[in-house]
Order: C-alpha cells, then sequence, then structure tokens
C-alpha cells in the first residue's frame, strides 16, 4: 500500500512521489513548479487529487532551506513550510521536515550503481562519513555517519557560511558583495552563482543554461576552480573519507569540466594533502534520489 507521500522541494520545484513497503514506486513521481501554486500544501493537494491517492500515513518533506521546530523557509521561494499546515491539507497522520541536501545524504545506500559517475578515482573509508555537496538553484551540503543505530545526518546550511578567501577571486568578491553583502558560498556555487561568475568575468548576462551551452573557457576553469577550493575545506571540516559526492543541475551540467584545477584546489592542504588525494569524488546522476532518500529517513523515524 502506497501510503507515503514524499516531497523534494527546491527553490524552483517539487519533485513529488508515493512510497510503500517495497519503496517509491516510480509511476507516481511527478516534477511540479512552485509558481504554478500558491504554497506548498496546495501543490500536495493538487497532486494527490491528480493521482487519486488513498489514506496518507506519513509524509517527509526535503525543504531546500532551513527547518526548526515543525517550519522551514525556503531560501530561494517565498514559501513558509508549515508541518501542521501540510498534514491539514493531505491528511497524514505523520508530518517530518528535512533540509533536502539530508534527504540526498540519506539515500546514499540505495543509489543503482549506474547513477554513480566517478569524476576523480580514490579510496574511500567504508566507516568515513561522506560528504554529499548540492549544487542547483541554491548550494548546501549534508553528512552521512554511519552508526551503530544506522545513518545520522545532522541538518546544515553551509551555502551561507562565508566564501573562503583566496586572492585569485577577490575582485569577484568585490563585486558580490553589492548584492550578497555576507558572501556566501551559493552566490559563486550554484546556478545563479555561475551567472554572477561569468558576468563578472566577461561582462555578459547570459543564463546558466547559455553559459554551459557555450562552455566559455575563462568561466568553467574559475568556478570548478572554486569549487574546488570550497570543497577541500569542507571535506576537511567534516573528515569525509567516505568521499565527496556531487548532485543537483548544476553539478551535472558542470561535471565534464571537471580537471586538475578542481584537483589542485580540492587538494592543496599542506600536511593533509594526502588525506584529500584519497578522497574519490563523485556525481550523483539520479535525479529523484531524495525521493528514496525521504523514504528511508521516513522508516527510520517511523520505527523510532
Amino acid at each position: 500500500m502506497a501510503d507515503r507521500l514524499l516531497v523534494d522541494l527546491g527553490g524552483t520545484t517539487a519533485r513529488v512521489g508515493l512510497a510503500g513497503a517495497r519503496g517509491v514506486l516510480p509511476e507516481t513521481v511527478q516534477t511540479m513548479p512552485n509558481a504554478d501554486h500558491p504554497s506548498l500544501a496546495a501543490l500536495l493537494a493538487t497532486y494527490l487529487t491528480g493521482i487519486q491517492a488513498g489514506h496518507i500515513h506519513a509524509l517527509c518533506a526535503g525543504v531546500a532551506g532551513p527547518v526548526r521546530a515543525g517550519t522551514a523557509q525556503l531560501t530561494n521561494h517565498s514559501w513558509l513550510i508549515e508541518a501542521a499546515t501540510l498534514a491539514a491539507a493531505t491528511g497524514a497522520d505523520h508530518v517530518h521536515l528535512i533540509n533536502d541536501l539530508q534527504a540526498q545524504a540519506w539515500a546514499l545506500d540505495d543509489l543503482a550503481p549506474e547513477a554513480l559517475h566517478p569524476l576523480i578515482t580514490g579510496t574511500a573509508d567504508p566507516d568515513g562519513p561522506r560528504l554529499v555537496l548540492g549544487l542547483g538553484t541554491g548550494c548546501n551540503v549534508a553528512v552521512a555517519h554511519r552508526t551503530a543505530a544506522g545513518l545520522l545526518v545532522p541538518p546544515s546550511e553551509s551555502g551561507h557560511t562565508t566564501l573562503p578567501d583566496a586572492p585569485d577571486f577577490r575582485a569577484l568578491y568585490d563585486d558580490l558583495r553589492s548584492g550578497h553583502p555576507h558572501l556566501p558560498i551559493e552566490a559563486a556555487l550554484s546556478g545563479p552563482g555561475l551567472f554572477n561568475l561569468h558576468r563578472h568575468l566577461t561582462g555578459d548576462t547570459l543564463t546558466p543554461q547559455q553559459i554551459i551551452a557555450a562552455a566559455p573557457p575563462e568561466t568553467l576553469q574559475a568556478f570548478t576552480h572554486l569549487l574546488g577550493l570550497v570543497a577541500g575545506n569542507l571535506c576537511l571540516a567534516h573528515m569525509a573519507t567516505g568521499g565527496l559526492f556531487l548532485i543537483g543541475g548544476t553539478a551535472r551540467a558542470i561535471a565534464p569540466h571537471i580537471g586538475q584545477g578542481f584537483r589542485d584546489s580540492f587538494t592543496a592542504r599542506g600536511p593533509y594533502t594526502p588525506i584529500l588525494r584519497a578522497l574519490p569524488v563523485t556525481l550523483v546522476t539520479d535525479d529523484t534520489a531524495a525521493l528514496a532518500g525521504l523514504n528511508r529517513c521516513l522508516a527510520s523515524r517511523l520505527a523510532a
């Protein structure tokens, strides 16, 4: 019986699906634009009516924004998400909200081999933490820790920590400060960040899709160099010896351009360079991975 409702909510779209005892039901998965609905509650009501779902026992939503005390504010959209409102709109007996990158990290053990594309080979510590770095409308990370009680995936808002000081990027940072005074990582490393970087370097205002299609070497080299710098810092901060996993639309778009510039900035950490050189870097290509992660997280919470 498909009595679990799963929602992967980004700043632009919501990916929604049902799950039962055997996992996510692929035929129920739909991607719905946020702009077509006044709220997430309204979006889910439309989905459930259209799919003619039965009683919803539990709902788990991964939200692209901070989650606190049963509420979540989307970082790149106006919606405020409240668990009580979602329960009323869907009839769910249980509602759980987590960050969307937590959902991606919860999914790591359920991904098919063909969904994992190695970018840099290495030797992962099988017991080490794994860091998922999401690049899309925004940027954030989540770290999956293996424990005796199962997976532990704490929340994070690392995408809004400050970009690291780097001489090569000080002019970019000065440019970004006009719109992003606290210089968050996602102002440079995201789809909009790619736009910001390209505009700074060239003066052109191309969309991220146009930039990827044109593949301007200066922009992509700068983006991947900065990505390596930030990703290396994050992996070292969390001692993510289980590997780095890149996920999201922007990550998939720039993955073919990850080369020596990324490797050099990712690993250059003095005496800790060997640790980072050993870390495998993998691209996750399954766009529905978060739903599997939400289902695993929900099962864990219901069991508890």
